[in-house]
């Protein structure tokens, strides 16, 4: 992980396949409380989602925010080609182990409401929160701000996209996106629409103007927008109370 453990948050540790992976697990303030799995952007766990998943446990929601690096060590990525080789290489499977092993780590807990485990992604996290609400009957809700509905460069270490998965959701969905997101086209977000309507599926995708790709991470000033970020989270716990209780 990116850094030590904070006094909020506890680490935790559960079987994926033979290996054991890691995250980090901020606490609701009541026992018997909704979860949610939390995934990062590229770069892995940071103060940045530590800070989110804090204010997700203060809304009332377990949140674990799960290590995708818990093998290797979180990247040390320098440009958006280093960015884009290491999303190439990552293998989603591996990574959909991993969340469904959360899953099953938050389902045998005693302080999680029973049927009420959710799913939230932040680009790349964004993308495998997709990825995953289309494959584990296991998530009763998913939120996924500005995730990419295809890939960057399909290589074999990809499974189908976002766009081409649509039909196959499990679980209703919040997308947060941005009207200037160069990374997420309006194209693709029509056609994501346009699949998920003809599937029949309960889903609310939000296009924000003047927003682009990161619009919550309030670390970059080129991509921040304090007003949008604090009306996308809004929608986002909103959604999420009304799907997980």
């Amino acid at each position: 992980m990116n850094d030590d453990t904070s006094d909020d948050g506890s680490e935790v540790r559960f079987p994926s396949g033979d290996e054991t992976i890691r995250g980090v697990l901020y606490a609701a303030a009541r026992a018997s409380a909704p979860a949610l799995i939390l995934i990062p952007d590229v770069h892995g766990i940071s103060p940045l989602y530590r800070e989110i998943a804090g204010k997700l446990a203060g809304a009332g929601f377990h949140t674990l925010v799960l290590d995708l690096y818990s093998r290797e060590g979180a990247p040390r990525l320098t440009d958006m080609a280093a960015v884009q080789s290491w999303l190439e290489a990552l293998p989603d499977a591996r990574v959909l182990a991993d969340v469904a092993a959360a899953i099953d780590h938050l389902a045998q807990r005693t302080d999680v409401a029973r049927g009420a485990i959710g799913v939230v992604g932040f680009c790349v996290g964004g993308q495998y929160a997709l990825m995953a609400a289309c494959r584990s009957a296991g998530l009763a809700a998913c939120v996924a701000f500005y995730g990419m509905l295809r890939h960057g460069r399909p290589s074999d270490h990809k499974l189908p996209p976002p766009l081409e998965t649509a039909g196959e959701l499990l679980c209703p969905l919040l997308g947060l996106f941005g009207a200037d997101d160069p990374m997420i086209p309006a194209s693709d977000l029509s056609a994501f629409r346009a699949a998920l309507t003809s599937a029949g599926k309960s889903f609310d995708l939000r296009v924000f103007a003047g927003a682009g790709h990161a619009f919550m991470n309030d670390r970059r000033p080129d991509a921040y927008r304090p007003e949008i970020a604090a009306e996308a989270f809004r929608l986002a716990i909103d959604f999420l109370h009304h799907q997980l209780g």
